[in-house]
């Protein structure tokens, strides 16, 4: 759940011990911690897929989903995000069946999904299957109807603390709104949520309490944390990573773009750069600017952090529009780009069949699977090229993107080194017919379109409005 305000405190963690290692080559089950390795290593090569129980399938439940995994498997996708599967409040509650991120019991399911045990079955079909399975969570708030409101108010932000951290954290005391429950209070546009303290012992121990459950109950592999950085001081996830990290290897994915995150963070979102892209899609900027942005990235994160490119999440779809309404017919374009030239790549229920609408936050609204646009032959190439090409994979165990000098401020013309493996990369952000030159220089060996078949030569290239080349070079 992504919220108006720009906090700047917190951090997350990631885990270090055991757990099977995704083997790419094999498809049936997982291989036990191949050579060794642990996370972040074992996502190098991976991308993650953002899954969205309710919305889909028609019946909306976690036996209905099983049958989707062998598909996605065949995707290419490697990580599950499951969306939050805990019970919904019913107090206050958004729409007919509420919000996700309106958590009533961190220790329990929502009976519309199914029970825990169709949740264990989900999560080994998917180990079953080479897949991780890591849970959406929601450590900022709870639902108003959640057993601790009443039972332990102090876990809460009240009025009168909220005085107390907003003046630590720089944030205006007015930013917190009383609900009229005690005095607790909630966040600006999200008032069916109460706000948890975590400069409270007792709220940081049952929340770590809670987390703990679903990785000895159900081996989950890892956490998506909502809203990490926001209101939650870094001491919190000091003393959950020191609690949770011997239990099994773990994966962590931060909602926050912060360099601070990766003292303990595997992965943040880089949700600039899903800002940019949208401008660039609207003319109102160009590939310069994405240019631009990887290099001010690089140089605040440095090269080892794992950092979110995507063109789409449940957010972005609910509020902000589909694909297309944001990219138009670039929509593939931008896709390439968020494979291929930057960061982590994901994926969201139904972006690989070519979701064309606004799936309903609240709501029932079942996602179709027909695909005219052939997407899932799309994506399915991507996550192969993704896998095949050490130079595009993520954060240090990839190539660091070089800009290579084509003359034309509306192509995206990249080149990545990892392991005496190259990827060029051209890239049109643009409606318009474009033409680049390239020098001997730049592109010097045999390279192989993989996405289009053909080769690369230097001199002049002539694109297509939207057109791309992925070059791939082993010497």
């Amino acid at each position: 759940m992504k919220t108006t305000l720009t906090a700047t405190i917190a951090l997350l963690f990631f885990g270090a011990c055991t757990t099977p290692e995704n083997n790419k080559a094999t498809n049936n089950e997982a291989s036990s911690n191949q050579n060794g390795k642990t996370f972040p290593e074992k996502a190098k090569d991976m991308t993650i897929y953002e899954v969205n129980i309710r919305q889909h399938t028609p019946e909306g439940t976690f036996k209905a989903f099983e049958s989707h995994i062998p598909k996605i498997k065949e995707l290419g996708a490697d990580i599950l995000w499951i969306m939050p599967m805990q019970p919904i409040g019913e107090k206050n509650r958004k729409g007919t069946l509420g919000s996700y991120y309106s958590i009533r019991d961190y220790k329990a399911v929502n009976p519309e999904f199914g029970s825990i045990d169709d949740f264990k079955s989900l999560v080994k079909k998917a180990h079953d299957s080479g897949l991780y399975v890591i849970l959406d969570w929601v450590p900022n708030h709870t639902a108003w109807d959640h057993s601790w409101v009443t039972e332990h108010p102090d876990y809460y932000m009240t009025d009168s603390a909220a005085l107390v951290v907003g003046k630590t954290l720089g944030v205006d005391a007015n930013y917190y709104k009383k609900k009229g429950i005690g005095n607790l209070v909630y966040e600006s546009d999200w008032d069916d949520i109460a706000l948890l303290n975590h400069h409270n012992p007792g709220t940081r121990s049952a929340m770590i309490d809670a987390l703990r459950f679903w990785v000895t109950e159900t081996d989950i592999d890892g956490f998506r944390m909502d809203h990490a950085g926001h209101e939650i001081p870094l001491f919190f996830w000091e003393e959950a990573t020191a609690a949770l990290n011997p239990l099994k290897d773990l994966f962590w994915l931060a909602e926050w773009d912060e360099p601070r995150m990766h003292i303990t963070f595997d992965a943040t979102y880089d949700w600039e750069l899903l800002r940019l892209t949208a401008e660039v899609a609207k003319g109102k900027l160009n590939a310069e600017d994405l240019h631009e942005h990887i290099q001010k990235d690089v140089t605040r994160y440095g090269k080892n952090p794992f950092r979110l490119n995507m063109i789409n999440n449940h957010d972005e779809n609910s509020w902000h529009g589909t694909i297309h309404e944001k990219y138009g017919d670039g929509e593939r374009a931008f896709a390439v780009f968020s494979y291929a030239a930057y960061g982590v790549p994901m994926l969201y229920s139904g972006q690989e069949a070519g979701l064309d609408k606004r799936l309903k936050f609240f709501e029932k609204d079942t996602i179709s699977w027909e695909d005219p646009g052939h997407y899932f032959e799309f994506y399915q190439k991507l996550n192969k090229l993704k896998a095949d090409n050490v130079a595009l994979w993520n954060g240090q165990y990839g190539g660091t993107p070089q800009k290579l000098e084509d003359g034309n401020k509306d192509v995206f013309s990249f080149k990545r080194t990892k392991d005496g493996n190259t990827v060029v990369g051209i890239i049109n952000l643009s409606a318009k017919k474009q033409s680049v030159r390239l020098s001997n220089a730049d592109i010097s060996g045999s390279y192989t379109d993989a996405l289009n078949g053909g080769s690369l030569s230097a001199g002049e290239l002539q694109l297509g409005p939207w057109q791309y080349f992925i070059y791939t070079s082993n010497r």
